[in-house]
């Protein structure tokens, strides 16, 4: 396979995670085993065969291969794809394909679908997906995935297997469903947004940022932008329930090193052995 864009991967809990994030450079994601990608400030070749993406904001590090991923599928003669965006990023996303078109001189083959904050979209019988605001300086939405499970109900629980299947004979309902967040993505955010949507930090997995780590980035114009700093990780460490965290989306003031230097110094026992720095 044609390898044009760095990537990294983990495993965990069945899922795959791949990708690469740096700050006003490129921000792109899949999760293999859900045929889901997250944002698409580049397109790796290998990504292109999955043909459902959640872009989490319209900056350019996170949406600017949206033409090149449409036109990949379209030239390999693959489906369109289903590309999920904030309502308010729609109207100019589609105004570009169309700009794009007209100089590529071809279609843009695709459906572009805009969401709102609450909406959930159902991704066949087992995943759902629910669209949560984050605040950052443009319109943004985080994304969680849910796995759905059918569940006994309580009053029915110690019953003998077939007096369960008289109720059902008769036409009661004796399961109910049951979510359970699997994977949060939140794209670039501020960490209000992890304090307004607890689900973000009990899901199983959560891949979000921390774009600053250095002591002497203030705070407070860190937020005003729409990110975090390492200090807000420290200050919310009892808040963390995942089971694994992705920390991404790391500024390109910082190099590896000073990275790992910085965080390991804040969270020496990185959130319990929970928490991956991509870097």
């Amino acid at each position: 396979m044609l390898e044009n864009a760095p990537v990294q991967q983990l495993t965990f809990d069945g899922l795959t995670i791949e990708g690469y994030s740096r700050a006003a450079v490129q921000s792109y994601w899949r999760i293999g085993e859900l045929r889901l990608l997250f944002d698409m400030g580049l397109q790796p070749w290998d990504f292109m065969g999955v043909d459902t993406c959640f872009i989490t904001h319209a900056h350019l590090d996170h949406i600017a291969a949206l033409p090149v991923y449409v036109a990949r599928r379209r030239m390999m003669k693959m489906s369109p794809p289903t590309i999920y965006l904030p309502a308010p990023a729609l109207p100019a996303a589609q105004m570009l394909l169309k700009t794009i078109s007209r100089l590529d001189r071809g279609s843009m083959p695709c459906e572009l679908i805009g969401v709102e904050a609450g909406d959930e979209i159902s991704l066949g019988r087992e995943l759902v997906v629910q669209c949560l605001p984050t605040v950052h300086t443009v319109p943004s939405l985080a994304f969680v995935v849910y796995q759905l499970r059918r569940k006994l109900k309580p009053e029915f629980q110690g019953l003998q297997g077939h007096e369960i299947r008289d109720l059902r004979l008769q036409g009661v309902e004796v399961t109910q469903e049951i979510r359970l967040p699997w994977l949060a993505y939140t794209g670039d955010t501020a960490p209000q947004a992890w304090d307004q949507h607890p689900v973000l930090m009990q899901a199983k997995v959560l891949i979000t940022e921390m774009t600053f780590v250095a002591p002497s980035h203030r705070k407070e114009k860190i937020h005003k932008h729409g990110h975090s700093h390492l200090d807000d990780w420290v200050a919310r460490r009892d808040a963390f329930r995942n089971e694994r965290i992705i920390a991404s989306h790391f500024s390109t003031r910082y190099g590896p090193k000073q990275i790992q230097r910085l965080v390991q110094r804040s969270l020496p026992d990185m959130l319990e052995g929970r928490l991956h720095l991509w870097i």
